[in-house]
């Protein structure tokens, strides 16, 4: 009777401990961050570079657009991102604290807005100096 009792408490905490288990979300697949970068003039930048960086600051990377001023990053772990784009001597503002889940995917504009002056490469040929 005793052995009953013991090895039905086993089975009946097995159970539960597996139901448990059970009913926690499951996050598969890697993440990924896309998007554009524009420059001051609005225009895709071809070539810039987006750097980026989870927020702990662990792995430091840098991947580029490409002559549509698109860029993919993929392959990500679930965690919180910061990116920045940089191009023809032209800076974005860093975008911190993008909070990437497991298997999502989110699109970013990046902006270059800033620069100790602007490049002749964003200089409009219209305009007079």
């Amino acid at each position: 009777m005793r052995r009953t009792i013991v090895l039905l408490s086993i089975f009946l905490f097995t159970l539960a401990a597996a139901s448990s288990v059970s009913a926690a979300p499951q996050h598969k697949g890697s993440s990924t961050l896309s998007g554009v970068v524009l420059g001051p003039d609005d225009k895709p930048v071809a070539h810039a570079s987006v750097s980026y960086q989870s927020s702990g600051g662990n792995g430091a990377h840098v991947v580029h657009t490409d002559s549509y001023g698109r860029f993919s990053i993929t392959k990500l772990r679930a965690d919180n991102y910061d990116l920045r784009a940089s191009g023809k001597g032209v800076f974005s503002e860093w975008e911190k604290n993008i909070m990437l889940r497991a298997g999502q995917t989110k699109d970013l504009t990046l902006h270059l807005v800033y620069a100790k002056e602007i490049p002749k490469a964003y200089v409009k040929s219209n305009s007079k100096q």
